[in-house]
């Protein structure tokens, strides 16, 4: 007779070595699928390098596992298969994916690559280990690692590309985490990888990081969109192919070969614009797309695009104003399409997006297809101009790294405009840049030097922002100096470095100045001229150092000459601290508290909390029931923000480390100001029923009533007390059954 327990354990055993055999035969498939994945012809080397790469990725990683409990090795070969399939990257970015967390993760060490691999996968991977700063649960400053990123970019660009893969497959498996891990994460997202796929050129990447950001950080209003656009796929089918064809009878007659494809616009693109136009997601007029690929030859491109868009307009009336020609002025980042909005007979606005093969390639790879074309000067000179402007910036290590990247990210998601020099040479600008952003993308000294200029041959402002087609000529002084307040309408990221720099300077010597009257008025008092007495004065003051001090001297905002509370013990300086500000230690012992052991730990809003101050931030202002966070604030106490707060996303991606968790309790007994703004069709005595209902049905204190009618259409809004987010979704609903009304909506101020 058998043992019952070693039954049991036998079955255990053998249950293990099946799962461990299925998984092996995952792995296995998943790889095989990934070297169907890579594009082109692969040289018998390169294929030995893939097999290599896999091998040492699944022996480095066979004990770990993920968050979801799967192998680790399925991540690397995720990115793998991303870079190869959805960037178009090669072999050598390939083994760079499959081995991207070993030497982080595992014991192999760098030397060890370089000895496998070679020097160009070395540094590939070093770039990737050098911003892992950047993975999950790091309480590391956000903008320092940030600016390790766009270093590596300027190494070279198939780090970013690797990361932004490694970024992509971490989204897309993001469930896993716990929720203040998947708003860290969706916000980094936002801040900044996004917007580097953007100029990248990876446009379905980019949608897709912003999507599922989207998702993360406000998953009902993700939920409600993305269902609102199933629903209506089937019309829009239907409505797309009935629009298409007598543009596909026409093309036909004209002997194109073509391809034209329907696309819905990305979810978190359709949210940004009702957010934009303060419109209902059924009044966004251009939900999809239609994109026409013709196949055609270099030299033809050009004409053949505009021969399409002259057969779109004889069917389809166009919008003047939403006609982009990024055909004869590629984007910075080579992007290349004729894009013009008609409309349908339907009374329905449709973008129309016009491009050769060879663009629509360029459009969906991005970077990786501008290496392909790289023979063609023209269409990569203007990623390399961009990038060869990343290491210029990179090169002053004295910038502080947050300005840094808010700066810099200006650059990366911005519209563009053309401009011209005098001498009718063409310049990419950010849209919304000024006279004085054109005079340092010119020059840094013509920038410095710069007093004024001339926008077509008409005397203008510096702060002057530029319009397309403008001509431009600067005017220069060798007298001039770099302004603090240029900083208010610099535009671009490289005006604004190059300015701070000038202000640096300009600090350094106006210090010097301030070091030679410190140390003037430390003899006078017969003070000893050293670092001790130096330190007493820093003290004092409260300044950040030296510098400071000497600076702020310099500029009167510190005065030696008197000093009531001076006074001198054996050539020592003893003067006591100006006022102190608040405790910090009772803070950082509150946040360590909440951030300690307990996973559950959060600051408990509504709670007669003795220890610390806590606000609610007027940017957002948060009420009971809320989504919050806690942002700590040295000189405020902790801020709590709503986590779709306007801020969110840049205190959440640069500022990490001062982040806790918060949540409500007790919020009944407190009442908080919240916003309800409404409009629609002007009718007798709407004004009364809706107060009756705020005031009367409600409970409701206001404290700010306001209405306007113009021609019939009304709008109001009202600023009123409320217990919690409860209370003012059933009072928005409410109003929302007014008949009249068309929206309701919270507003933040």
């Amino acid at each position: 007779m058998s043992d019952p327990k070693g039954t049991k354990a036998g079955t255990a055993v053998q249950k293990v070595e099946i799962d461990l055999v299925k998984e092996r035969a995952e792995i296995l498939r998943r790889y095989r699928g990934l070297l169907r994945a890579i594009r082109g012809t692969r040289t018998p080397e390169e294929s030995r390098m893939i097999r290599k790469a896999f091998n040492i990725a699944v022996e480095a990683h066979k004990e770990q596992r993920r968050k979801t409990g799967e192998p680790y090795i399925y991540h690397p070969i995720a990115v793998a298969r991303i870079c190869a399939e959805e960037i178009g990257l090669g072999a050598t970015s390939v083994v760079a994916a499959l081995l991207h967390d070993t030497v982080e993760d595992t014991d192999l060490t760098l030397d060890d690559v370089k000895d496998l691999f070679g020097p160009t996968v070395t540094t590939i991977i070093d770039g990737l280990t050098k911003i892992s700063g950047m993975q999950f649960g790091t309480d590391s400053i956000q903008a320092e690692n940030f600016r390790k990123v766009l270093m590596t970019l300027a190494q070279d660009v198939r780090v970013i590309l690797v990361k932004l893969a490694d970024r992509l497959h971490n989204m897309r498996t993001l469930d896993s985490m716990a929720r203040d891990k998947q708003l860290k994460i969706a916000s980094e997202t936002l801040f900044l990888y996004a917007p580097l796929a953007h100029r990248l050129g990876l446009y379905n990447i980019k949608s897709e990081l912003e999507d599922l950001s989207l998702k993360f950080k406000e998953p009902d209003i993700y939920q409600d969109l993305s269902a609102k656009l199933k629903k209506g796929e089937a019309v829009r089918k239907r409505f797309i192919s009935r629009f298409i064809l007598p543009i596909r009878e026409a093309m036909d007659k004209e002997g194109f070969t073509y391809e034209i494809k329907g696309r819905p616009k990305s979810v978190h693109s359709i949210y940004n614009k009702m957010l934009k136009k303060h419109v209902a997601f059924e009044e966004v007029y251009d939900v999809f797309a239609i994109r026409i690929i013709i196949d055609t030859r270099p030299e033809l491109e050009k004409a053949d695009c505009w021969k399409v868009y002259s057969i779109v307009t004889d069917y389809y009336q166009p919008n003047p104003d939403r006609l982009r020609d990024w055909i004869s002025t590629p984007k910075a980042n080579g992007y290349e399409s004729l894009q013009t909005t008609v409309m349908s007979p339907g009374g329905r606005w449709v973008e129309v997006q016009i491009r050769s093969k060879r663009m629509d390639e360029v459009a969906e790879m991005g970077l990786a297809a501008h290496y392909r074309y790289k023979d063609e000067e023209e269409h990569s000179s203007a990623l390399d101009n961009w990038l060869n402007r990343i290491r210029e910036m990179l090169e002053d290590t004295g910038s502080n790294a947050v300005d840094f990247v808010r700066d810099f990210k200006l650059d990366l998601f911005s519209d563009e405009i053309v401009v011209f020099t005098p001498n009718g040479e063409m310049r990419n600008l950010p849209a919304g840049a000024t006279a004085l952003d054109f005079a340092f993308d010119i020059h840094s000294q013509i920038g410095r030097q710069c007093i004024g200029a001339k926008v077509n041959h008409k005397l203008v402002p510096l702060s002057q922002p530029l319009r397309s087609g403008d001509q431009i000529e600067i005017i220069t002084s060798k007298k001039q100096q770099p302004k603090e307040d240029w900083l208010t309408y610099a535009v671009t990221a490289k005006a604004k470095h190059k300015i701070k720099q000038a202000l640096r300077e300009q600090k350094r010597k106006l210090s010097v100045v301030g070091r030679d009257a410190v140390q003037r008025q430390l003899r006078t008092w017969g003070a000893k001229v050293d670092n001790t007495n130096i330190a007493a004065l820093i003290d004092h003051f409260g300044s950040k150092d030296p510098t400071d001090l000497y600076y702020q001297v310099a500029r009167g905002k510190h005065v030696l000459d008197p000093l009531p509370d001076l006074q001198m013990k054996n050539g020592r300086v003893v003067l006591p601290k100006l006022k102190k500000t608040e405790d910090e230690r009772s803070l950082e012992e509150v946040v360590a508290e909440i951030r300690g052991g307990d996973k559950n730990a959060a600051l408990t809003l509504g709670d007669d909390l003795k220890k610390i101050d806590y606000q609610l931030s007027s940017c957002c202002n948060p009420i009971a029931g809320d989504d919050v966070f806690g942002f700590i604030s040295p000189d405020e106490g902790i801020k709590i923000h709503r986590v779709n707060c306007p801020n969110a996303v840049q205190l959440m991606s640069n500022f990490a480390y001062r982040i806790v968790k918060a949540r409500w309790k007790g919020k009944d007994t407190v009442e908080f100001l919240a916003g309800i703004k409404f409009s629609g069709i002007d009718d007798v005595g709407l004004v009364n029923k809706i107060t009756t209902i705020i005031s009367h049905e409600h409970n409701v204190n206001m404290r700010a009533i306001s209405f306007e009618s113009n021609d019939g259409i009304f709008a109001g809004k009202v600023m009123a007390y409320v217990h919690d987010t409860d209370h003012l979704n059933s009072l928005m609903d409410k109003l929302k059954r007014v008949r009249g009304v068309r929206s309701v909506e919270r507003v933040d101020h």
